[in-house]
């Protein structure tokens, strides 16, 4: 949609028309019937769009200058930025199994275009994650814990387990999977299983044909995409943000170095080949993202057999999970492990993670003598969705090999390519010259070349303006002209974004991909499964939000000096809504001291309409992106913490007189609404409308003020603040006969109101029945079954 500035004269035709129309009876009285179709009211209309098409161009002066303005400053407006998320391709049923390598920019069909980020080749593979689920000892039959130990020959205590699976049907596990604290061996296992076969008689050849895919030929193997999502836990809304340390972790596949089949008598003996992670997007197990594993030839991969009779070891000690369906089993091709590894390189990742500058926000060796830990960095290990042919989408569309237009010798000649939003990092701008195309290089300003006026002169460089889909090349002092004549061309760009990329799970259904081979019907075998819904995508900025960053811009300069330089560059962080903004300055804030010198601390929230419990949070890639944008703008040695907001839960009870010609229950709801609106955290909250502030006093008598300001409350007769101790609701105090509760709070809280219990009552009731603390929205009650005799 076109941007539509204050506009100098905002008359249109039918004003004009009209206007003139009106002045007849001044001018000439003896015409009284100006009808349609009328010779004299032709000639108005001419002259009215004659004036109108000269206020559509003057209007126009008013967003030219503003955006030159912007273009002299070198601030253009922001391009959009693209979704991203995760898919899984599965071979469709009844498929002859075969691996498909794809080209990368396969595209995916939805409300607007996908590309994969990257190549893919997609195994004949289905992937079932299984993990050792724990069983409790007591819930075991008498005798039965006795009876394993002598049939497995177990010296030691044992750990029963259930083979439980996990992200069934592809599906993801919204709280997390903790690979430590919910196995009973801290491994997840993840199973390769073949295609169903059509017919019961063809599956072992289905299998063979699943086993010979997995070999790319000459003893190599193919590599195995898995897409990772981990469930990021919630952490100490003051702990420093820094980069993730990578999680120390090992994947491994089950294989047979002997050359001999196991049997009964000489049966498999766990053996592994750990894996290497040709690509890894997660940063080690840490963000959403594609782990590329590298295949060991398909005649080194086992399946260990699961019939007890075969070997009585199955599924025990370092075995895989037993499988114990014979359906699953018949299809199993081999295991491939995820486990933690061992404790010396545990204190090796946790030495390297430590040794960073702290004036960056990282946690260093308390000197008084304290040694760090990863606190402890696998017990965060959370899995939230995982899978095997994974790939990774972004909201972008690919462009190549177009002439976009021919150099007419001057300077700061520019030229307008086919897209907007451009994707700087992919566009490849080359111009014709008397030796073949020659590359030019994309530099961020002209103006600022090489200070040596000869290098500058013959650099061959364009600028780009990513929003408008622009380049600008120079002017013959700062940056060369493109020869008279000469054509200009892209061999690549990509673009797109926006919030329409932000699909829902499901939306992705099918795919249009290309092989190595060149055949562009690929996509017919496979279907698409979006577990997850993307994210990231932004609008385009516009004029006026483009207008409000000027100020801020001529005072901070990109540079965080001031309070409110830190303020204005951590709201304009780039790709989450910032919603409120606090400096804590000389704050450190994991020992909750003020008056450190050097330290400075911001406290950021994200951004979210008003509503209920529970507030909004800051999670940790929310401070990770507000961290790393203002740590790269601030005065060396200023030591920087990005921190959330701690919660005070607080509850409140209150008592009011309705008048008569009002309903009870619409002013009570209204009282309710009203107190949630005053301690807001955001803007709207508060009585300045700018959130409830930090730290301070909450008092009563304050919520009362609000409450009585309710239309339709005739009088407040009592307020009573509970706060949580132990999960219990403890009063402050009585508040009848109007007596004061103060509850105080330190500089870095915020009050968050879990409860309002409100009445038609002489009195507030002092206490809160246990069901008056809220429950998660999604929860559903479940009746309790009674125990049978």
């Amino acid at each position: 949609m076109p941007i539509r500035p204050p506009a100098l004269d905002d008359r249109r035709f039918d004003d004009l028309v009209a206007e003139l129309i009106e002045r007849i009876p001044a001018h000439t009285q003896e015409w009284t019937n100006p009808r349609v179709g009328d010779p004299g009211r032709t000639l108005l209309e001419l002259f009215a769009w004659l004036g109108d098409a000269l206020l559509y161009r003057a209007n126009l002066i008013p967003e030219r200058q503003r955006l030159q303005f912007l273009r002299l400053l070198g601030k253009p407006l922001r391009p959009a930025r693209p979704a991203r998320g995760l898919v899984a391709l599965n071979l469709k049923e009844k498929e002859i199994p075969a691996a498909f390598s794809l080209k990368p920019r396969a595209t995916f069909t939805g409300p607007v275009p996908f590309e994969a980020a990257d190549e893919i080749t997609v195994l004949p593979v289905t992937g079932q994650f299984f993990y050792k689920r724990p069983v409790e000892r007591a819930s075991l039959p008498l005798g039965l814990e006795e009876a394993l130990s002598s049939i497995h020959n177990v010296q030691g205590a044992l750990s029963p387990y259930e083979t439980a699976a996990l992200f069934a049907d592809g599906k993801p596990v919204s709280a997390g999977f903790d690979l430590i604290a919910q196995t009973a061996d801290h491994c997840l296992w993840l199973a390769l299983l073949a295609p169903l076969a059509p017919q019961p008689a063809q599956q072992a050849d289905f299998k063979a044909r699943t086993v010979a895919a997995l070999e790319r030929g000459a003893g190599t193997g193919q590599t195995l995409n898995l897409g990772f999502v981990p469930a990021l836990p919630s952490v100490d809304p003051l702990a420093p943000v820094s980069a993730s340390a990578e999680i120390p972790c090992v994947w491994e596949i089950s294989v047979n170095t002997t050359g001999q089949q196991p049997t009964a008598d000489r049966p498999w003996q766990p053996e592994y080949l750990r894996l290497d992670r040709v690509k890894d997007t997660t940063k080690g197990l840490t963000r959403p993202g594609i782990i590329r594993l590298a295949l060991p030839p398909s005649g080194l991969i086992h399946a260990p057999t699961n019939n007890l009779l075969e070997d009585r070891q199955a599924g025990v000690g370092d075995h895989p999970p037993r499988l114990d369906d014979e359906a699953a089993a018949a299809l199993l091709i081999g295991w491939i492990r995820l486990r933690p590894q061992d404790q010396t390189s545990l204190v090796s990742a946790a030495e390297t993670r430590f040794t960073e500058h702290s004036d960056a926000g990282i946690v260093l060796p308390d000197p008084a003598g304290a040694t760090p830990t990863l606190s402890n960095s696998l017990e965060h290990l959370r899995i939230s969705w995982a899978s095997v042919n994974a790939l990774e989408l972004e909201q972008l569309v690919t462009r190549q090999n177009q002439v976009i237009g021919e150099s007419d010798g001057s300077a700061d000649q520019e030229f307008q390519l086919p897209l907007t939003s451009i994707e700087p990092e992919t566009l490849n701008i080359q111009v014709e010259e008397e030796s073949g195309w020659s590359n030019w290089n994309r530099v961020d300003d002209i103006a600022a070349l090489e200070w040596d006026a000869a290098i500058a002169r013959n650099a061959r460089v364009f600028q780009l303006d990513p929003e408008a889909g622009t380049i600008r090349f120079g002017d013959g002092v700062r940056g060369r002209i493109p020869s008279p004549g000469r054509r200009i061309r892209f061999t690549q760009l990509r673009a797109g974004g926006g919030r329409a990329g932000n699909v829902t799970p499901g939306v992705l259904a099918k795919v249009a991909a290309i092989t190595l081979e060149g055949d562009a019907t690929v996509g017919k075998h496979f279907t698409v499964q979006q577990p997850l819904p993307f994210s990231g995508g932004e609008d385009a900025e516009n004029l006026a939000e483009a207008e409000k960053r000027i100020p801020g811009f001529i005072r901070h300069k990109e540079r965080a000096v001031t309070r409110s330089d830190y303020e204005t560059l951590a709201y304009e962080t780039p790709g989450v809504a910032v919603g409120r903004v606090e400096i804590l300055a000389r704050f450190k804030p994991q020992q909750r001291h003020f008056n450190v010198p050097g330290v400075i601390s911001v406290m950021a929230l994200p951004d979210a309409p008003l509503s209920g419990a529970p507030n909004p949070r800051a999670d940790r890639p929310f401070l990770e992106a507000v961290h790393s944008w203002l740590n790269d703008r601030r005065p060396l040695g200023t030591e920087l913490y990005v921190i959330g907001c701690e919660y005070v839960p607080v509850a409140v009870s209150i008592a009011i007189s309705v008048h008569e010609e009002y309903g009870p229950d619409t002013v009570l709801q209204e009282v309710k609404e009203a107190l949630r609106r005053l301690l807001w955290p955001l803007r709207g909250g508060g009585f300045q409308k700018e959130g409830w502030p930090l730290g301070g006093t909450l008092s009563n008598r304050e919520l009362a003020v609000e409450a009585a300001r309710v239309s339709g409350v005739s009088e407040v007769n009592g307020l009573n603040l509970f706060q949580r101790v132990r999960n219990v609701w403890q009063p402050l105090g009585d508040a009848r006969d109007g007596r004061e509760q103060d509850l105080p709070l330190q500089p870095w809280q915020l009050p968050e109101l879990l409860s309002v219990i409100a009445i038609a009552s002489d009195s507030s009731p002092v206490t809160l029945a246990p069901n008056a603390s809220p429950v998660p929205a999604n929860a559903v009650a479940v009746p309790v079954v009674p125990p049978l005799c």
